[in-house]
């Protein structure tokens, strides 16, 4: 009986050995998973991660050249501010000097004392010459091609010179820029 006890009890114990194996082979298995699981969750997290990450950086790269482009624009913007900052004020003297040009041809034609000429004469050059370093700059016209992009024809009339047709004949007002950019038009007399 004693032999049929220690047996029983030996299956007894192998037993509860085999289960166990049993149950650490299941447990492993599920620990696998969880760590296989931990490890999917965690690599979508990454990718996740990265994406925004991604998506963060072109944010920054798009918001830094819009910043740059706008220092770009505003710098440009203030040249030309400061290179036109009179431009109302010249505008409005170009009639004067419209004015002073037919005085000074009448000026040349007439029989005045040239003392008073050159005096007043004087007076006209320092004016265009102030106007001048402020950036203005004559057109010139008069025998050129008529360009539509700087003049404005006020009549055509006809000319004996097959070289003048086409050209500007006659300047009946001036044209003029300031600092590159065309303020006013020239009005001419263009050759058919």
């Amino acid at each position: 009986m004693q032999e049929n006890d220690f047996k029983n009890q030996t299956e007894e114990e192998e037993l509860p050995m085999e289960v166990n194996e049993e149950n650490a082979s299941e447990t492993d298995e599920a620990k696998e998973e969880e760590v296989q699981e931990t490890s999917d969750k965690g690599s979508s997290n990454i990718e996740k991660l990265k994406s925004e990450l991604a998506e963060q950086k072109d944010k920054y790269i798009r918001l830094f050249a819009e910043f740059d482009n706008y220092k770009r624009r505003t710098s440009k913007e203030a040249i030309e501010l400061r290179q036109t900052a009179g431009k109302e004020v010249i505008i409005s003297m170009l009639d004067i000097l419209d004015d002073m040009d037919r005085a000074e041809q009448q000026l040349q034609e007439s029989d005045m004392e040239n003392s008073i000429k050159e005096g007043v004469l004087l007076v006209f050059d320092k004016f265009r010459k102030t106007l001048q370093a402020k950036g203005l700059k004559p057109l010139n016209t008069l025998h050129s091609e008529f360009d539509v992009e700087k003049d404005e024809a006020v009549s055509e009339i006809d000319v004996h010179d097959k070289k003048l047709k086409g050209k500007v004949v006659a300047e009946l007002q001036k044209g003029y820029y300031l600092n590159d950019k065309l303020i006013r038009f020239a009005k001419v007399v263009v050759g058919k």
